[in-house]
């Protein structure tokens, strides 16, 4: 379940995904399979091919790319997360959301 993101953020996202740029998300979720996460970052992407390279950049697995159209991404969770947008300067969505 996700929460804490407006309608026109989730709108700005799918655009930015569909137009093939790489995009992100970020909002509280809650799910029993992660205990003490409580955030995910969706970092979308509609080229499949940029997305993949998107991944292997950071040193993570495309195969773990949710391959749902029209709006694929990889979920970032837990440390992994707080590292990728500390580097690609997403410090409002760091501070938006409490992850240290």
């Amino acid at each position: 379940m996700a929460f804490g993101i407006t309608r026109a953020e989730m709108n700005s996202w799918k655009d930015q995904v569909q137009r093939g740029e790489i995009a992100y998300l970020t909002h509280y979720w809650l799910d029993p399979r992660f205990p003490g996460i409580r955030t995910v970052t969706k970092v979308g992407c509609s080229d499949l091919d940029k997305l993949s390279a998107w991944c292997e950049r950071f040193g993570l697995d495309p195969r773990y790319i949710h391959r749902r159209q029209p709006y694929p991404h990889f979920d970032l969770l837990g440390p992994k997360q707080r590292e990728i947008l500390l580097l690609e300067r997403q410090d409002d969505q760091l501070r938006r959301f409490g992850i240290s």
